[in-house]
């Protein structure tokens, strides 16, 4: 991209440059950790026309920050976009058979500081944060959805409490299982009715995530990527070729801390590749400490769920955690990266104070 261009696109787009992580405030914790990520795509083998779509990291809390998004060659109608429901940020390119830009690469980079929760204060609810209450296609919040989570958190009021209760059953019941398809695709409802609380992330996390709106806490899952290793288990980090490194999280949000962390599914992932039995002293120790706690050495991409892509493409998907396009009938999945020619690295830069 040339500077002029790049220059544009950051008039048009604040939020994702104007704060210099190393100058946030923040009560003393964590340094923040500046990743460069990039996105390298080959279309060649696509001839007909089509529409690419790439998730992209956005701000987030007082833990991540965009510092830059930029590319370089690309077909001529290829810009930065967000859907018009969650603004999730992603680069969009539309391809026609002329266009010779086939191979396109895109980096962005981004700042992350480890995320803990919040000291007690007063949080409102919002008509913002409200809409975490709503059900969605994959997330009903009725049937036998609302009558888990009633059994969950019956005699318990306080919403922390409910929340703590929601995810000790998620940790109790759910497993990961290696089979699915990338992280899942999110169906609670179909889970529940099965009895297969089997799954990955997208799986385990959306399971809190409804069970949570169904007894009446906002909550959203947000979708990213690893791009360091982990100070905490092998298993729950990844630098370098992060391809296949996805990951999605969860949050709640809480009247006296505002948006709390939350991550069962990196408990079950630990107890399946780890090989460690869940009451192993480690495995409870992460246990309580992903109630309420990030590594950032992750990237939030969104919290978009069941939703239009920005352009649209022929219908909505379930998220935008991975690349995604459509040529005619093909479609390519990220999920699938053997079937996409894409890679995705993640670089370290630099630490901050």
């Amino acid at each position: 991209m040339m500077r002029r261009e790049f220059m544009q696109l950051a008039a048009a787009t604040p939020l994702l440059f104007s704060m210099n992580p190393a100058r946030s405030s923040r009560a003393p914790g964590d340094h923040w950790r500046s990743f460069e990520l990039t996105y390298t795509v080959d279309l060649a083998a696509q001839k007909n026309n089509g529409q690419l779509w790439l998730p992209l990291p956005e701000d987030a809390g007082d833990y991540q920050r965009v510092i830059s998004v930029a590319w370089g060659a690309a077909p001529e109608h290829a810009a930065m976009t967000w859907d018009a429901d969650y603004r999730a940020p992603m680069f969009a390119a539309r391809l026609a058979p002329t266009d010779t830009a086939r191979q396109l690469v895109v980096t962005t980079t981004v700042a992350t500081r480890n995320r803990s929760r919040a000291p007690a204060s007063r949080h409102p609810l919002t008509p913002e944060i409200a809409r975490y209450l709503e059900p969605t296609a994959n997330m009903p919040v009725d049937g036998i959805v609302a009558t888990t989570s009633a059994q969950i958190v019956r005699g318990i009021t306080d919403p922390d409490a409910r929340a703590q209760a929601i995810y000790n059953w998620v940790v109790d019941n759910t497993f990961r299982k290696p089979t699915v398809r990338g992280c899942g695709l999110g169906n609670i409802k179909f889970m529940l009715e099965t009895g297969d609380l089997g799954g990955k992330c997208a799986d385990i996390n959306s399971l809190f995530v409804g069970l949570a709106r169904a007894a009446g806490l906002p909550a959203r899952e947000m979708y990213g990527v690893r791009v360091a290793e982990s100070a905490l288990f092998k298993t729950l980090g990844r630098a370098g070729d992060i391809s296949k490194a996805h990951h999605c999280r969860a949050e709640y949000f809480s009247p006296r801390h505002g948006w709390v962390a939350v991550d069962p599914a990196d408990v079950r992932k630990v107890v399946l590749e780890e090989k460690l039995p869940l009451n192993d002293p480690r495995v409870v120790a992460l246990r309580e400490r992903l109630f309420g706690y990030w590594e950032m050495n992750w990237v939030g991409l969104n919290t978009a769920r069941d939703f239009e892509l920005a352009p649209p493409a022929r219908e909505p998907l379930p998220y935008l955690m991975y690349p995604y396009a459509e040529f005619g009938d093909t479609r390519l999945d990220g999920r699938e990266p053997d079937q996409f020619d894409f890679k995705l690295t993640s670089h370290e830069l630099t630490h901050h104070g």
